[in-house]
């Protein structure tokens, strides 16, 4: 693990009281110095990256960047709408009109007034996703149940909201009922996880039927191509597309974006030439009667092909989830200016020339373009819709990332591809799951039909989610006027639960898969989360008391040695039972002793200030010292400094912040200074607790599956925590130790 130095801010070092549970901020009155650096220093500061009015070049740039990002998904939905809409073929000439009604007041609704509007000013300092919506409730109302709180986190200027100047009394009642009961908070996070499963879920299949309908596109360049090979050629294209993700969205995306600009201009420019050449008169179609005249003539018919109206919004989550690796201005930027404009324009003339060609629907994209348009428009739609798979994987790591923070999900490692944007990451270990997924599906189902019955459930499933946490918020954190709220649940909402159902009518036919992938993720980040806040209490029921570390310095048995010992551990409240277990085993104490809990707050990003908490465990002979290290989900750890030296430079600068409390126990700064330079000299030891977790005596099947089998199975096959810190291998030392939960 590693860090940067620069500018400098000390929290003090305060004696030990009898409590030994919380490490405490500086006392008043002591001398602090001016700014504590972190690893992040060297990057812009992401809320005010969101926020940056002036700076137009910049949010135009990462607008251009989020086209090749965020939108292949909704942007090749044309591909493919009307024909799974009209999948009994077209009955009446205006059921056309009808459709592409609802197509436009969809798109209008969704993507626009529910994201663009509304949805995106819910970001966590920037960030997107179900988990950002999760984490705002859990600093604004007590709902959270991450086991490492401290009073100090709310005093991050991060942690606290902007809330309305207003108070209101149905938020009074809902927060006090969600903070009241348990069943409220497990929900909340249950809500969380499943809405993150589902989002990973759709990564898997996105990119299997993108590749898939893409490449499948060959037969009619050449009958002689066979099913085989189609499943071939997918294959290595999505294996090749997961292998550049390491390269990072910022170059993905200029690379991606040209691409997808000239599609949209190719399906603009097919849409306004159709509209004008066959039957301007669909115009018309903006009269939401013709909605309810489709409805009135082909009743269940109607409700069942809202399964393929949806496609024409599937990808739409991505843009919020996507939002921590732009702006939310360069999303709208490029949605309102660019993508809504094409999508309504490419419908309106594929609806124009259906008027004309009824009988001609199975193929309605393709047929529908001029014949010297045909292959410029193919080659385009076969690399868009290779594309499309892009924005929902660099959603899905942005998603994995914020639910590391909340002890939601094993430990994997986060790679930041940029240094001027850290929202953009690369998750290894997710890469090559997706890819492996991916390449599954597409061999297994071989063909687009069988996995179209699932395609789009998992994000409208998604989207239900975030709308109800985004009632949740409006109630609570926004005190938006109910009225408000009741306008959004009928409009939206409701909307969001039509098209759920019509699409899980096709479970039996293979709308279950989504299902399985977030019924599989659910249990995983369950069971570890289970276990990690059962192993965090283990640790506080067992933390070493004041008494017992008294007998430790007063007992002559044993030895003293010269050097630093820094002992890692997740507990941000007291010493760890893994110390005594040490010391037992081995009677020796180092001269200076640091217990470091390197913990994740529910935020996206810690100020560089507000980094390091320290706090002195036992002023006698001994030096003992307990910081507690905090992250948000978005800060990043550069490789110019190690963690150690900066760990040392600080608790340095805490001492000398502290002259007066040193003064007043007969000793001086720099004796403390020279005994903390002196150990660290002579050597560091790094020690990291190796922990074997079982179930207790007497637990039942299902804990003992969870804790003996599921947990360990994870903890055997994913990142050891001294390999996501980077402590150095040569000075790291192991200590077992078995807890029975």
């Amino acid at each position: 693990m590693s860090t940067s130095g620069g500018s400098k801010r000390n929290f003090d070092i305060k004696e030990e009281d009898h409590n030994n549970d919380i490490p405490q901020g500086p006392l008043p009155g002591l001398k602090r110095h001016d700014s504590l650096d972190i690893e992040s220093s060297r990057f812009p500061d992401h809320h005010d990256r969101h926020n940056t009015e002036g700076n137009w070049r910049a949010i135009v740039k990462l607008a251009f960047q989020s086209i090749g990002v965020v939108y292949g998904d909704i942007g090749t939905s044309p591909l493919y709408v009307y024909a799974s809409t009209f999948f009994n073929g077209i009955k009446h000439e205006d059921d056309i009109l009808g459709v592409l009604s609802i197509i436009f007041y969809t798109i209008t609704l969704i993507p626009v007034i529910k994201y663009i509007m509304i949805v995106l000013h819910a970001n966590d300092n920037g960030d997107g996703g179900t988990f950002a919506l999760y984490s705002k409730l859990c600093r604004y109302a007590k709902v959270g149940l991450i086991p490492s709180e401290q009073v100090e986190d709310q005093e991050v200027s991060n942690f606290r909201l902007e809330l309305p100047n207003k108070t209101n009394k149905i938020a009074s009642k809902i927060k006090k009922s969600l903070e009241s009961r348990n069943f409220a908070k497990f929900l909340l996070l249950f809500a969380a996880m499943l809405g993150t499963s589902m989002v990973i879920g759709d990564g898997i299949l996105t990119p299997s039927i993108s590749v898939l309908s893409a490449v499948s596109g060959l037969k009619k360049a050449t009958s002689t191509i066979t099913e085989g090979s189609i499943v071939v050629i997918s294959v290595v294209i999505l294996m090749t597309l997961f292998m550049v993700q390491r390269f990072g969205t910022d170059k993905v995306g200029y690379t991606f974006a040209p691409i997808i600009c000239v599609w949209f201009s190719l399906i603009v420019g097919v849409g306004v030439y159709n509209f004008f050449k066959f039957d301007p008169s669909v115009a018309k179609s903006i009269n939401p009667k013709y909605i309810i005249d489709y409805f009135k003539r082909n009743k269940k018919d109607a409700w069942i092909s809202l399964g393929g109206i949806v496609l024409s919004i599937t990808g739409t989550e991505a843009m919020f989830a996507d939002v921590g690796h732009f702006t939310v201005k360069s999303i709208q930027i490029s949605m309102g200016c660019v993508v809504y404009p094409a999508l309504i324009t490419a419908y309106s003339g594929q609806a124009s020339w259906l008027r004309k060609h009824k009988d001609e629907v199975v193929d309605t994209f393709y047929n529908s373009v001029p014949d010297g348009l045909y292959w410029p428009v193919f080659v385009a739609a076969v690399m868009a819709a290779i594309i499309a798979s892009q924005a929902i994987i660099s959603g899905t790591f942005s998603i994995i990332k914020q639910s590391l923070s909340l002890g939601c999900f094993p430990r994997v490692q986060i790679v930041h591809t940029s240094t001027k944007y850290e929202g953009q990451v690369f998750i290894p270990e997710m890469n090559y799951l997706l890819m492996i997924g991916c390449v599954l599906v597409t061999v297994t189902f071989k063909t687009t039909e069988k996995i179209g019955h699932a395609y789009g459930i998992a994000v409208i499933f998604a989207e239900t989610l975030t709308s109800s946490f985004m009632v949740v918020i409006m109630l609570v954190i926004w005190k938006t006027n109910i009225l408000l709220v009741i306008l959004y649940v009928l409009m939206i909402s409701t909307t969001e639960y039509i098209y759920l159902s019509s699409v899980l009518y096709k479970f039996s036919q293979g709308g279950y898969l989504p299902f399985l992938f977030a019924i599989a993720l659910v249990f995983i980040m369950c069971t570890w989360n289970y276990v990690y806040r059962a192993k965090y209490n283990y640790e506080i029921n067992h933390k070493v008391s004041q008494e017992v570390i008294k007998d430790m310095i007063m007992d002559m048995n044993i030895s003293r040695m010269r050097g630093l010992a820094i002992f890692y551990s997740e507990l941000a409240h007291g010493i760890p039972p893994i110390f005594k277990h040490y010391v037992d085993n081995v009677p020796a104490l180092h001269s200076v002793i640091v217990f470091v809990s390197i913990k994740s707050l529910p935020i996206s990003k810690v100020p560089t200030e507000e980094r390091f908490l320290f706090r002195r465990v036992k002023p006698n002979e001994l030096y003992v010292f307990r910081c507690v290290v905090r992250y948000g989900y978005t800060d990043m750890r550069n490789e110019n400094e190690s963690f150690e030296k900066i760990l040392i430079k600080r608790l340095k600068d805490s001492i000398e912040s502290n002259y007066g409390v040193l003064e007043e126990q007969g000793r001086t700064v720099e004796e403390d200074v020279a005994t903390l330079e002196k150990a660290s000299r002579t050597g560091i030891v790094h020690l990291v607790g190796e922990h074997e977790i079982v179930s207790r005596k007497g637990s039942s099947i299902g804990k003992r599956f969870l804790i003996d089998y599921a947990y360990n199975f994870m903890k055997k096959n994913l990142r050891k925590s001294y390999n996501v810190f980077e402590i150095p291998q040569k000075r790291m030392l192991k200590v077992g130790m078995t807890y029975e939960l």
